[in-house]
Parts: structure tokens; sequence; C-alpha cells
């Protein structure tokens, strides 16, 4: 992803850009899914509005760390995916 001093080309901003869009939407998936699994019955049972309100908060804070361990995680694997080849070689290792 870098052009050792140089700028980014279009495509690599394109990339980049497409790249983020797809590492917020699924880490909001992600975080949907395990805010439903938590303070999904809060929802679904008739609770009293101090246990209601203690699985949604619960909900939201669980999960914005896999929201966010998400974002990161995806990244970083782009980041690291995206170094130059090495020409002449068949494969990263040799």
């Amino acid at each position: 992803m870098e052009n050792h001093g140089g700028r980014r080309t279009q495509a690599e901003r394109d990339a980049l850009t497409v790249e983020i869009g797809y590492a917020l939407c699924s880490a909001a998936f992600l975080a949907a899914v395990v805010f439903g699994a938590v303070a999904g019955p809060a929802f679904a049972f008739d609770l009293s509005d101090g246990a209601r309100s203690t699985l949604v908060g619960a909900g939201a804070t669980v999960a914005a760390v896999p929201f966010f361990a998400r974002v990161v995680s995806v990244l970083f694997r782009f980041r690291e995916s995206a170094q130059p080849s090495q020409p002449g070689r068949t494969s990263p290792d040799s």
C-alpha cells in the first residue's frame, strides 16, 4: 500500500475505501448480533425496568468490544496483504 515516498494511486485509495467500508459494515453486523444475544431477553420477556436497562446497557457495552476488534483486525489484515511482492519469487517464504 506504500509507494515508498510517493503518493497513492487512485486504485489504492479506492481499495482502501472499500476495505474501510467492509470493515465497518461487517463490524456493525457482528455488534448487532452480539447486542441481540445479550439484550434480546429484555425485549422478549416481560422484565422489570431495572433488569431491562441493565441488559440493554450490558448488551451495548459487550457489543462494542467485537465491533472494534473486527474493524482493527480487518484493517490490519488489509495492510499486511498490501505489501509489495518480490519479483521473481514464487512465494513470500522463498
